[in-house]
């Protein structure tokens, strides 16, 4: 699954992580794909870039160009919780940036695809987080993703460019070699519901894209914050609200496995 919008800071990132945690203590086996140079995914999930031992990661795998070269790549995060070992990554750094270069190279584009074959056999799903963008790093997540997910905040800018992402994939999915992929969900992020312009933005969601606005929403919240913050799994956070959180991302999780069964 590829997730993402065309603007930054909605989310995705944390959606990406949570869900991959959800899943994790459900019993599935869960890879997560960085393709955000930024490498927040990475950091969320407690990997450590070691200089002095350096690891390779997503971008060597699709600098490569071979088929299965992720394999070399797959990582444990590193959270502690019993479900962790559940959880497996393909990092990033900065350096992914290199990979945009190559965006005019002929089937450039299916690197990601032949890097992953073989590699995420032994998962139940891989979920790949996308940069905010529509250009070479995200089409290389859509031309590996079975399906894709938006992930928005409840504002207009976000959802515009919800509608932005949706709309690539419609039109241009089958110019990656992928007419199959489609938008199959929606995920609103950071809802706070004393905000008059979140609830009109929330009904214009259901208008735009109707019954593929995944319930529940997530709210937002200083755990949520926090347990990003700090890298740890929210079972490690406590707080008033640490429990609805928990609650909300396993009722997503339940609500991506009926939408996407399992490999």
């Amino acid at each position: 699954m590829a997730i993402g919008n065309n603007k930054g800071g909605v989310g995705k990132t944390t959606v990406t992580v949570r869900l991959a945690e959800a899943l994790a203590k459900a019993g599935h086996r869960v890879l997560v794909v960085d393709l955000d140079p930024q490498g927040n995914a990475s950091r969320r999930l407690g990997w450590v870039y070691d200089k002095d031992d350096p690891q390779l990661t997503i971008s060597e795998a699709i600098r490569a160009d071979e088929s299965g070269a992720a394999s070399q790549v797959v990582q444990p995060v590193g959270w502690t919780a019993g479900y962790a070992e559940r959880i497996a990554l393909c990092p990033a750094r900065l350096e992914l940036e290199n990979r945009m270069s190559e965006a005019g190279v002929v089937g450039a584009h299916r690197r990601l695809v032949k890097a992953l074959e073989g590699a995420d056999d032994d998962v139940d799903y891989t979920l790949i987080d996308c940069p905010p963008s529509l250009f070479h790093l995200t089409q290389l997540g859509m031309a590996a993703a079975d399906v894709a997910v938006a992930v928005t905040e409840p504002e207009y800018d976000a959802v515009e460019a919800a509608v932005r992402f949706r709309d690539f994939i419609a039109n241009r999915a089958a110019d990656l070699s992928n007419p199959g992929l489609e938008l199959v969900g929606v995920i609103v992020n950071g809802v706070q519901a004393q905000l008059g312009s979140h609830a009109f933005q929330r009904e214009g969601l259901r208008e735009t894209f109707g019954d593929l606005v995944w319930d529940p929403v997530v709210p937002r919240r200083s755990v949520l914050i926090d347990a990003d913050e700090s890298a740890l799994p929210l079972s490690e956070v406590s707080g008033g609200k640490a429990s609805e959180v928990r609650a909300v991302f396993e009722l997503l999780a339940a609500r991506f496995v009926k939408a996407v069964p399992a490999a």
